[in-house]
């Protein structure tokens, strides 16, 4: 094990929440301390983006089964739209004088540290640039103006790059050691959140993984201390190509006119006080990402398509209402139907959202506890995204395990165990009723061997995770449920309930689906009520 892979290994392992104690964190929250949710650049030309959603006439369905619309054309008022149900406000939730935003994009705790950078040519209403979306206002600010011609050549496609990067101390504030994790499930809801708002507006969403997070950092203006003098600094996550997949720019040669532009504003600071987590910054530069080879994608396979979700709601509706369940009932059923087409918008579709972005090998796989699914025993079930891996898990899990092939011959899904899991689903999720009272819970097993070969890879078997979030958050929307993210979970728990012995498979994110509870006492306004 080289000294990059011990380390990662030894925050892995320190990080993880454990039945005897809990991943290091704050002893308490410091409220009047907490961190302004919106990072803004005064200083820098703001320009106000149209609430152009609700034209959007694409169907949710119409995504997750492939059929996209004609591509539009990028200008302001589309550009808007990709924000503004992506990355945009969906509500604002009140309680008593307290006021709060949620996001289109979920967050641990709704706490947001994912920032998110538009680098663009001239387009029609827009000029050429790198910008910063304020999400809380849905307006750009126009951090760097770029007039020059290699910066245009360099767009000789169709297209935008999409920056995202995260505020690690947004999450430490309130979750400690534990919070890196958290930041990279944010930055997978992120990436599926652009995929999906990009295939409304017809248009193909590709993750870059060739960059480097230097490149990155000059990209987005990250590196330029001058403009960051107080305030908390941002770590590159990742970028997003949005447009024709073939016409991907490559980002080393926007650096040469970037570096002549000339950059506007001074990120504001979030706290006046801030708590040093160093094991945060350790596992950042042992994931560092250097220059890599663009992944081919795998050979497309051809899957019938999945089964209408109960409801037939519009893209940008189901956008919006995206909630995570607090509590639920404990008494909503699904049909084994309704699940097998969550678990088939999780398998990879040619061009189709959010998996047409990650053109990597799925490395990311579920285990499920079924509690109250009709036409289901309850029990414990493996979902393997890849058929491929069944050899794999049949050698690391229990021997005893059944492996009893059931549901669609395409659907790659096992009964382990029947049995009553609720009180192990309860007790793994910290303790927390909402596991035993889903109509399912899950753990997400990520393939953990591939990080401790390549480091920067650990950041992306979290993404995977968020981006399975994302399918699952959506999908339980349209079957007229309600999901929420886990990420306090007893890692070990998990492993032992499954019979895992090693590292080969570890548990980074756990997710719950059933009928919601909703807290009558918060009032819910228009995401952009005062906007004109």
């Amino acid at each position: 094990m080289t000294e990059l892979s011990q380390g990662l290994f030894e925050y892995h392992q320190r990080s993880k929440h454990r039945v005897s104690h809990y991943a290091p964190g704050p002893m308490g929250l410091d409220w009047a301390n907490q961190p302004d949710p919106f990072r803004e650049f005064p200083g820098a030309a703001q320009l106000k983006l149209p609430l152009a959603a609700d034209f959007l006439v694409t169907r949710y369905n119409e995504l997750r089964q492939g059929d996209l619309p004609p591509a539009c054309r990028f200008d302001l008022g589309h550009v808007a739209i990709l924000f503004e149900l992506s990355l945009g406000l969906s509500a604002w939730k009140s309680y008593g004088a307290k006021r709060w935003a949620l996001r289109c994009n979920p967050s641990s705790g709704n706490l947001h540290p994912t920032e998110s950078y538009l680098l663009c040519p001239h387009l029609p209403d827009l000029s050429a640039g790198v910008y910063h979306y304020l999400s809380r206002d849905h307006l750009l600010e126009q951090r760097a103006a770029v007039d020059d011609p290699h910066w245009t050549a360099a767009f000789s496609g169709n297209g935008v790059l999409i920056g995202i990067s995260s505020i690690h101390w947004r999450e430490a504030w309130k979750y400690g050691m534990r919070a890196w994790r958290y930041c990279q499930h944010d930055c997978g809801h992120a990436i599926a959140a652009v995929s999906y708002a990009a295939a409304a507006l017809g248009w193909q969403t590709r993750l870059v993984l060739s960059v480097a997070d230097d490149v990155m950092v000059n990209l987005m203006g990250l590196g330029r201390s001058a403009d960051f003098v107080s305030a908390e600094r941002e770590a590159p996550d990742a970028l997003l190509w949005v447009g024709d997949p073939d016409a991907r720019p490559d980002p080393v040669r926007l650096l040469g006119p970037l570096s002549k532009a000339r950059w506007h504003g001074h990120a504001n600071r979030l706290s006046q006080e801030h708590v040093r987590w160093p094991d945060i910054d350790s596992i950042h530069r042992i994931t560092h990402k250097s220059l890599t080879q663009q992944c081919s994608a795998p050979p497309p396979v051809t899957l019938p398509r999945p089964a209408a979700p109960a409801l037939d709601l519009s893209f940008a509706k189901i956008a919006r209402q995206r909630r995570s369940a607090v509590d639920f009932d404990g008494t909503t059923r699904i049909a084994a139907e309704a699940l097998f087409a969550m678990l088939e918008c999780l398998m990879r579709r040619h061009d189709a959202p959010p998996w047409n972005a990650l053109r990597d090998s799925m490395l990311v796989h579920l285990a499920l506890m079924v509690h109250r699914v009709d036409g289901l025993e309850p029990g414990l079930y493996m979902f393997l995204r890849d058929p491929a891996a069944l050899p794999g898990f049949r050698q690391s899990l229990r021997p005893e395990w059944l492996w009893q092939k059931t549901g669609p011959d395409h659907l790659p899904l096992y009964l382990l165990l029947p049995y009553d899991l609720r009180d192990a689903a309860k007790s793994i999720c910290c303790h927390q009723e909402i596991g035993a009272d889903a109509c399912f819970a899950l753990g997400m097993l990520a393939k953990f061997a591939a990080a401790l070969h390549e480091p920067w890879r650990y950041r992306h078997l979290f993404w995977e995770c968020g981006m399975v979030g994302q399918v699952l958050y959506l999908e339980a929307e349209a079957a007229g449920v309600r999901s929420t993210g886990i990420g306090c979970f007893f890692d070990d728990e998990m492993h032992a309930l499954l019979g895992i012995h090693d590292y080969s498979w570890q548990s980074l994110y756990h997710f719950t689906v059933g009928g919601a509870i909703d807290d009558t006492r918060l009032s819910t306004l228009p995401p952009y009520e005062f906007q004109p």
